[in-house]
């Protein structure tokens, strides 16, 4: 099975698992498959090391946005919350399992940041919106909620691909690459 396949089906059924998990109160379901998705990435890796630099980075981002519009009062999430105004343990595992996407599925996209600009900006509020039709997420202020989403995802998925590529820990690159 190649790379891009087994890519593919991890970061779908973790994500299903996430969702599903979190809208109908199994928070730590979806936490528990992104880890079973991650160790498959990184055992698939030629520099597991980036990847996981990588996974990290784009978790501290992912939590750090989702958070804030928490703050703002754009969000709720009705299950696996740890502490108030942050983001529930299954939202952060589902960044970390985007990030094992960048440097397999969404490869093509990096050299595309405009495009992944777009894509991030339509993609990005259409999956929230998604989530809040079964219960995973509730848009408190829809259109502030999705015209904020829409600007932070146009920002970040081009800022993330970028990471990606310089942290990318699945192509095999000579040494002289790493420095």
């Amino acid at each position: 099975m190649t790379n891009l396949l087994i890519n593919l089906i991890a970061f779908k059924l973790a994500w299903l698992s996430s969702v599903l998990g979190g809208a109908n109160g199994l928070p730590l379901l979806g936490p528990a498959a992104v880890l079973v998705a991650i160790v498959i990435h990184l055992r698939r890796a030629h520099d597991p090391s980036r990847e996981l630099m990588l996974i990290a980075a784009t978790g501290i981002v992912g939590i750090s946005v989702d958070s804030a519009m928490i703050s703002a009062g754009l969000l709720a999430y009705p299950s696996g919350t740890l502490f108030a105004g942050l983001s529930p343990l299954w939202i952060l595992g589902m960044w970390m399992l985007f990030a094992t996407t960048f440097n397999v599925s969404f490869r093509w996209l990096q050299s595309r940041i405009a495009l992944a600009g777009v894509m991030g900006a339509i993609f990005g509020p259409v999956s929230y919106y998604s989530g809040a039709k079964i219960g995973a997420v509730t848009l408190i202020d829809p259109m502030a909620a999705m015209i904020a989403l829409t600007v932070s995802w146009g920002l970040m998925l081009p800022g993330l691909l970028l990471l990606a590529r310089r942290l990318d820990g699945v192509t095999l690159k000579p040494a002289s690459d790493f420095v």
